[in-house]
């Protein structure tokens, strides 16, 4: 459709040319998944696999990043196309929003479920000496076969306090560079886009010496029982969002540093606030249930 558009006109509806990216992004998916399973399982050669997916992926969405990007600067989209991309990310923090709820489901059911019923008097003659306390008492579970080894537990001060504060800093920063772009002020939105993703990249190291610490010193591991699980899944898969959108910011400064983006288009920068503001309000709902309660 763009080959029979007049130049300088935006089409209707950009349609794309029949493109190889979706099936080469799947190989590499297909890769990883396979390399992954096959070291996890005791073979070496597993990992190597794993890291040709890896590269394959990456190498692929960046090229197709960069074929839509060009696209838009082009101005080949139109307002119909701009709708489907907010209904698109819509949809997809939606969906992140059931990846999180499952696993606040489970940290839910567990704490008020089961670990209650493990503990009632018709349990009792199973398992004599369960406590049915949150976490375990004295972080050990009493376990007959001493499947799970005592552990500590961290508490919400000072190292998740000081990662709520760098990111709800982060959601003011990156407010206060959205306003900026509005205003047409590039530099101002540049240099607010830069400290956002510094605070992000500064919640990822306090997290990672926050796990080193819960390892070394508290013993507090995946495999630390149901609340080792649900405490590393929850905070882990968190931390994980918090690198994708942090890379998410990088890309969008670096175009905005090259000029993209105006007042009246920029959902680029919007779909990135959009997700960031997200993994925000997900880590205010881990602060309080997982470190407080």
């Amino acid at each position: 459709m763009a080959s029979t558009t007049p130049s300088g006109r935006t089409p209707h509806y950009f349609v794309p040319a029949p493109s190889q990216f979706p099936v080469q992004v799947a190989f590499g998916m297909l890769l990883i998944v396979f390399g992954g399973a096959q070291w996890m399982n005791g073979q070496g050669w597993g990992a190597y696999v794993l890291l040709a997916g890896v590269l394959v992926w990456i190498t692929v969405v960046f090229r197709w990043f960069h074929q839509a990007v060009g696209e838009s600067e082009g101005h080949l989209y139109s307002m119909r196309v701009d709708a489907s991309y907010r209904w698109s990310m819509s949809w997809f923090i939606f969906s992140e929003v059931m990846f999180f709820g499952a696993f606040f489901g489970a940290l839910f059911w567990a704490r008020s479920f089961s670990v209650p019923m493990l503990g009632d008097i018709e349990n009792q003659i199973l398992w004599p000496d369960f406590k049915a306390a949150w976490p375990s008492a004295g972080g050990g579970t009493a376990s007959p076969t001493d499947t799970v080894s005592p552990f500590g537990v961290i508490g919400p001060w000072p190292l998740p306090t000081i990662n709520t504060a760098l990111l709800l800093t982060s959601g003011v920063t990156i407010t206060i560079a959205h306003h900026a772009l509005l205003s047409n002020r590039r530099a101002t939105t540049v240099f607010w886009m830069w400290v956002t993703v510094l605070l992000g990249a500064s919640f990822l190291v306090v997290q990672g010496y926050e796990y080193a610490h819960a390892y070394e010193s508290l013993n507090l591991k995946l495999s630390s029982g149901v609340f080792g699980s649900t405490f590393f899944m929850l905070t882990g898969f968190h931390g994980f969002h918090v690198f994708v959108g942090t890379l998410m910011l990088i890309f969008i400064t670096l175009r905005l540093m090259k000029g993209h983006f105006t007042p009246e288009r920029h959902f680029g920068f919007e779909g990135a606030a959009w997700y960031w503001h997200f993994v925000d309000v997900v880590w205010l709902g881990l602060y309080f249930l997982v470190y407080w309660l």
